[in-house]
């Protein structure tokens, strides 16, 4: 394996400048990629590490960006409507995959990264994905923990500022007034979900605070036979942080079976 090289840069995607950074660890351009897809308050650094991790275990190179609205991308100008997950998937992310000569991504998504990930699986033919804490639906769990996110809003602001800059207060208000609009209570992408063929791995912390164990049982089941589920014990909303070794070790070998089906049998 060659020593991993890491390049950060901007691309332009639908008028917007995105942050990309690229994991080089392979140069077999045919393999697929894994992209990496953060959450509502997310970006490329708070993935920290775990990215360039996995692309060792796996020997394949690795894309992550920061969204619209987050790290050092372009600001959110326009206003969220209950749609913005499903533009992110079928707008922003094909328009990126195509500019990076992207064509079977393994798509890794945490959060609103998650559900973006299962969007783009139920109109495209990615090679795996593989979500944690992904929201189908929408849950009064999911809600409380936003509202006890919104009490401490000014604490979570001082600790975001250093990824997101003067984008932060900005980008906690359109998660936040997004996801508790009385409009948005019911949203859900379920119907979209038998859709979706290609190899899923759904994983969940059996204490998260914003979603139940039932979105990775109903996200699953919408899937069928295709998807697998695991349920992280004692860990919270970020499971690839909080139990990051074992998180770990599932993904590459949920990657590796993947990689090895899809080529069959040695000869």
């Amino acid at each position: 394996m060659k020593e991993k090289a890491l390049t950060n840069g901007h691309l332009v995607v639908a008028e917007n400048r995105l942050r990309v950074r690229q994991v080089e660890v392979t140069e077999k351009e045919a393999q697929p990629a894994l992209v990496f897809l953060h959450d509502a308050l997310g970006s490329v650094a708070q993935w920290k590490d775990f990215p360039v991790k996995l692309a060792l275990r796996c020997r394949l190179n690795a894309i992550v960006y920061d969204r619209i609205g987050h790290g050092r991308s372009s600001p959110l100008l326009q206003t969220r409507n209950k749609e913005y997950l499903h533009r992110e998937a079928l707008e922003i992310l094909p328009e990126l995959l195509q500019q990076l000569r992207i064509q079977k991504p393994i798509l890794i998504g945490h959060s609103d990264g998650g559900t973006i990930a299962l969007i783009y699986a139920a109109y495209h033919q990615p090679a795996a994905i593989i979500t944690e804490a992904a929201h189908a639906f929408v849950e009064d769990i999911t809600l409380e923990g936003i509202r006890q996110a919104v009490s401490r809003k000014g604490h979570l602001i001082s600790k975001l500022a250093q990824y997101h800059g003067d984008k932060t207060e900005a980008l906690f208000d359109a998660w936040a007034d997004t996801w508790l609009d009385e409009h948005f209570r019911g949203w859900s992408m379920e119907g979209l979900l038998p859709r979706i063929t290609c190899p899923s791995l759904i994983i969940q912390g059996s204490e998260d605070q914003y979603g139940s164990e039932e979105q990775a049982r109903r996200i699953a089941g919408g899937i069928g036979r295709s998807a697998e589920t695991l349920l992280v014990k004692r860990c919270g909303h970020t499971p690839h942080r909080q139990a990051e070794e074992f998180v770990l070790d599932k993904m590459a070998a949920f990657i590796e079976e993947t990689l090895r089906a899809s080529t069959g049998p040695a000869k």
